[in-house]
């Protein structure tokens, strides 16, 4: 099968090369995105293939544009919490919550730390492991979200430089973490070592 159709001239062409090669079209997915799709006829399966992967192709497409539009939201909420931790250091962190667009954010210090919940020694690790990020819905942990472990069900934990710390974000829907990647939340858990004394 070829990678691609040759330079025909023609529509007499185009019609000898795809009777030649039945299924090349099939798998050019990508090309019906910008073709017009035929009327449909009665009894016609050409009409309905090609709907078909038209449809498919589409949805693909807005599918990924949606993910991108998540992504780069989450981005600028991360970017708007760094510039507040620059302004502010430790009296910014209650702010994150908003800044990001999430019920809860906290910073938590398994050693002492201005405006962290200081939790036992080996937790970072113990949730964590080898891990930078862990992002998804889970049974959260009150010493890490306190009030918000009882009403949130979704979660992103980012630790900090130094292994001792880490960054608890949660929230009751999970479109608030949508576009959320370990990138975005490791350069915020770089911000926080940095503008946070001891953290």
């Amino acid at each position: 099968m070829p990678d691609r159709a040759p330079a025909l001239a023609d529509a007499t062409g185009v019609a000898e090369f795809l009777r030649e090669h039945p299924g090349w079209l099939a798998q050019q997915s990508g090309l019906y995105a910008a073709l017009d799709p035929p009327r449909r006829v009665h009894g016609d399966t050409l009409a309905d293939h090609m709907q078909a992967h038209l449809v498919r192709a589409r949805a693909e497409t807005a599918t990924l544009a949606g993910q991108r539009r998540a992504a780069d939201s989450f981005t600028q909420r991360i970017h708007a919490a760094a510039l507040a931790l620059i302004a502010g250091g430790p009296a910014a962190l209650p702010e994150l919550p908003v800044l990001l667009g999430l019920d809860s954010a906290r910073l938590c210090a398994e050693h002492p730390c201005p405006g962290a919940t200081q939790i036992c020694p080996g937790t970072v690790h113990a949730v964590l492991g080898r891990r930078e990020t862990v992002i998804g819905e889970a049974q959260l942990d009150p010493s890490l979200h306190g009030e918000a472990a009882s009403l949130a069900c979704w979660q992103a934990l980012v630790r900090l430089p130094g292994g001792t710390a880490l960054l608890a974000l949660a929230c009751r829907d999970g479109r608030a973490l949508a576009g959320a990647t370990s990138g975005p939340l490791e350069f915020l858990a770089q911000v926080v070592a940095a503008t946070v004394p001891g953290a």
